[in-house]
């Protein structure tokens, strides 16, 4: 309309997922908080020693950390792609960034608020998030 101002539209730049289906869905939202359904898809391809940290009012930049632990690099690549497949598919989130994937030591999804670490086992020895982290709160995984 005429004398109006533009609308503005932020975040509409278009988001990839690399090496997962990227077809369009007709999910419906469920009620399963995002990290768990992480956790799931973790679980799904068999992370270990997978730890859920709750940072609400630790840090400002995450509220939940999910450390996982992959064999080699070629579990912990299909860790990641589930992972992001089920957040796509269940939660509607794609990641914001994925760093790492190639080398497959250290991958880390950050969907905004919730962080997925996916470690090899030597990385994750080395970097002890839980450890710096101590002070965060683990959250206790429901059985499914």
């Amino acid at each position: 309309m005429p004398g109006m101002p533009p609308v503005v539209r932020y975040r509409q730049e278009p988001q990839y997922l690399s090496h997962a289906d990227l077809k369009e869905t007709t999910h419906t939202r469920t009620s399963t908080a995002n990290w768990l359904v992480a956790v799931r898809a973790a679980e799904s391809k068999k992370a270990t020693d997978i730890t859920v940290l709750d940072l609400t009012g630790i840090t400002s930049f995450a509220d939940y950390f999910i450390i996982c632990t992959g064999a080699n690099q070629r579990q912990i690549q299909a860790i990641s792609d589930e992972v992001n497949l089920q957040m796509k598919q269940q939660a509607g989130e794609l990641p914001v960034s994925v760093e790492g994937y190639s080398q497959a030591e250290w991958v880390l999804a950050d969907y905004g608020d919730l962080l997925v670490h996916i470690f090899s086992p030597k990385s994750r020895e080395y970097y002890s998030l839980e450890r710096l982290w101590r002070s965060a709160k683990t959250v206790t995984i429901p059985p499914e």
